[in-house]
């Protein structure tokens, strides 16, 4: 499931960003529906049916947008698909999506789980901007998935562009992305301040050994010596 849950993400973003072929739009319903059998599953196993819900809220989303797509036949579907605002909640959910794919894969969540999860972030992310931003006039907006993915980089590592959001969604999603980033940025400055604190302690450690060594050796011997001073005084 988490190979799939990966190549679902690779196929969303070369949707929304060049848009998909009928093969591969076939290898998205295969994937979607796979992904409501384990759904339906993991509902039937689980013992309170609302809070699981009530969990799974975005989860339940990702479901619910490719049958819109898959029953576009419908006029109110077909109108649903062309509505911006459910490509962001896409995006959201398939990034919550990786997200716990990569929890469950990489159960400690270290320097390595954020770094991935940054990666599916940063291209996603990219993704969606260009989608919402490609068609504003005068080709003022991010126009091709290059420039969108440097932009995006941009925000993730909190320097940003001359470049802002013209539309309402693009920057919902720049706002997310930007608190992303933020929580992001102070996870990592304190994981490498607390890398180098920790060589510091270590290397500290490394030059008290032979103090230590000499001041342990100098207390055996004078607890022989007291030992040996009882003795006679014993006597």
């Amino acid at each position: 499931m988490a190979a799939l849950g990966l190549v679902w993400l690779v196929l969303v973003i070369v949707d929304l960003s060049r848009g998909l072929g009928p093969l591969a739009s076939r290898t998205v319903l295969l994937i979607w529906a796979v992904f409501v059998l384990d759904f339906l599953l993991r509902f039937a196993l689980a013992p309170g049916k609302w809070r699981f819900l009530r969990g799974n809220a975005l989860t339940v989303a990702a479901l619910a947008l490719p049958a819109f797509r898959a029953f576009r036949a419908v006029r109110v579907l077909r109108a649903l698909t062309r509505l911006r605002g459910l490509q962001l909640v896409r995006i959201l959910s398939s990034i919550n999506r990786s997200m716990r794919a990569l929890g469950r894969t990489m159960r400690r969540r270290g320097f390595g789980y954020v770094l991935a999860l940054t990666v599916i972030v940063t291209f996603t992310g990219a993704a969606g901007m260009q989608y919402f931003e490609r068609e504003l006039p005068h080709g003022q907006g991010l126009n091709d998935f290059a420039t969108a993915l440097w932009w995006t980089a941009m925000i993730m590592t909190t320097m940003g562009s001359e470049y802002w959001p013209k539309t309402a969604e693009g920057r919902m999603l720049c706002l997310i992305l930007a608190l992303y980033a933020f929580a992001v940025f102070g996870y990592v400055t304190g994981t490498i301040a607390t890398y180098f604190i920790d060589r510091d302690i270590e290397a500290q450690r490394q030059r008290d050994a032979p103090d230590q060594q000499a001041l342990a050796a100098e207390l055996a011997a004078l607890r022989t010596e007291l030992q040996a001073l009882r003795r006679k005084l014993g006597h």
